[in-house]
């Protein structure tokens, strides 16, 4: 089971973006990266094509999994480590900080 999955809300922890919080669009275990929605932003140049127009295209770069921490359900702003538990029978995943279950 993953600390940070798909659709969780997260908190940049270190670059250029540290401090801004985002939806994880996408999670690469095998590369220990994940693509947060708004959050390390890199812009291509993009040759026009039929289909395609060209100029410049921005897009997200993935980002490192030890530089984002799942925000805190309760205030979803301060970052919190992940922990687990068994509830009602089910491994759900806790927000160490405030004892709340992370939805997903």
């Amino acid at each position: 089971m993953q600390k940070i999955r798909k659709g969780d809300n997260v908190v940049v922890l270190a670059g250029k973006d540290k401090g801004r919080t985002g939806e994880v669009l996408r999670v690469m275990p095998k590369d220990d990266k994940a693509l947060v929605r708004g959050v390390n932003m890199i812009v291509r140049h993009q040759r026009q094509s039929q289909t395609q127009e060209g100029g410049l295209i921005r897009k997200e770069a993935p980002i490192h999994l030890s530089n984002i921490a799942v925000a805190d359900p309760k205030d979803g702003k301060t970052p919190t480590r992940v922990g687990f538990e068994v509830r009602d029978g089910k491994k759900v995943r806790v927000a160490k900080r405030s004892g709340e279950v992370i939805n997903g």
